[in-house]
């Protein structure tokens, strides 16, 4: 008799633990007032952090400012990276040539590579002096269409980072007929198109500069 009596106590037990359960799974959960989110809240990431994926790359956006303008050529030409050389010989976050770099007035190539502040400057000297070569292109195509790309500034500017402003010159003058293209199958038309709409007016055009 007792085992019948505590047999019937434990299923009781059961039944009315089963059934709280089924009723808190249904009954509606009230959050406490204080830690409901009523509006966004500003996080701060840790100081002197970093991520685990330190090799992750992400393309920069900087909008379309002279910055914008030299970090996208530059995660172009190496994906930023001021220290690199590639199968070609071309050094540093713009690869550059010896040619060029000699006519901006740096001669010493392991210098340029291991120094980022001369690599920026040599960058915007070669603008100016780009400017300059292209000026007169630049007011007479500006606007224009060739091959279906409306031809700015900056996609000069860019085309001939990549090609030489002679070449640029040869290609706007043509109407792209005479369309260079570089080691690595990339176009003078392909330059013009990615590098469209940057405002690059802060570098103003300057005659043979030098570093």
């Amino acid at each position: 008799m007792k085992r019948w009596i505590s047999t019937i106590g434990l299923l009781t037990m059961i039944f009315i633990l089963a059934g709280f359960g089924f009723q808190s799974a249904n009954k509606p959960v009230e959050v406490p007032e204080m830690l409901k989110v009523k509006e966004p809240t500003l996080v701060l990431y840790p100081k002197n952090r970093t991520t685990s994926q330190t090799n992750l790359v992400i393309p920069p956006f900087i909008g379309s400012s002279y910055i914008g303008f030299k970090e996208a050529l530059a995660f172009k030409e190496s994906q930023g990276n001021y220290f690199i050389t590639n199968t070609l010989g071309y050094l540093g976050k713009y690869q550059f040539g010896i040619g060029t770099l000699q006519l901006m007035g740096v001669y010493n190539a392991t210098q340029f590579l291991n120094d980022p502040g001369l690599q920026e400057e040599v960058f915007r000297t070669n603008i100016a002096r780009n400017k300059w070569i292209l000026r007169r292109d630049i007011n007479r195509f500006v606007g224009k269409k060739i091959k279906g790309v409306e031809i700015t500034e900056s996609g000069i500017l860019a085309a001939a980072h990549l090609a030489g402003p002679g070449n640029v010159k040869k290609y706007l003058r043509s109407y792209g007929t005479l369309d260079v293209k570089d080691a690595y199958g990339t176009s003078i038309t392909d330059y013009i198109k990615k590098f469209s709409g940057y405002d690059v007016s802060t570098v103003l055009p300057q005659r043979n500069p030098k570093v």
